[in-house]
């Protein structure tokens, strides 16, 4: 068997089963997940008491294997393109209760508790803290309403400012 020199050590040590038909794949026990064309999953994080959408991420195969094995949530950054432990910076982790997997296995929703006082890094509980006004014409006027927006840390405090002036 060959292996791949550009797979790092973790991404060599996670190995997921081989895709096999549509019907295995859609109806069979064996988890295949199908990763994209740079080897990202994405998935969704949902509060595992509220139901409420934290946050959307990505997961290689060493962030899915290790999120799976230790029961805390592992992702990969595209923008700095490196593996991170969900609150590994600002301490509020997220110990997952529930991994589930899409029909046809190209995204997971992870049921998670959060351990701190938000997910996203403007300090706020969720990441999806704003709507769009919907039932209006779309494009460039389209505009965004704030909702359960507040704060529930200072990133400043969390992160220093270096992280502000990044985002």
């Amino acid at each position: 068997m060959s292996t791949n020199p550009s797979l790092s050590d973790g991404e060599k040590k996670y190995r997921f089963a081989a895709r096999m038909s549509t019907e295995q794949v859609e109806e069979g026990h064996v988890f295949a997940p199908k990763f994209d064309e740079n080897g990202l999953i994405t998935c969704i994080v949902t509060d595992a008491w509220s139901g409420e959408v934290l946050m959307l991420a990505h997961m290689n195969t060493e962030a899915l294997g290790r999120t799976i094995e230790t029961a805390e949530a592992w992702f990969y950054s595209r923008s700095r393109k490196t593996l991170w432990r969900k609150g590994e910076i600002s301490g509020h982790t997220q110990r997952v209760h529930e991994m589930r997997v899409d029909c046809d296995q190209d995204a997971l929703w992870i049921r998670v508790e959060q351990l701190g006082r938000g997910v996203c890094h403007t300090g706020r509980k969720t990441c999806f803290y704003r709507a769009v006004h919907i039932k209006e014409p779309a494009g460039p006027a389209v505009t965004l309403e704030f909702r359960d927006a507040d704060k529930t840390f200072d990133p400043a405090q969390v992160y220093g400012q270096k992280k502000q002036q990044q985002t």
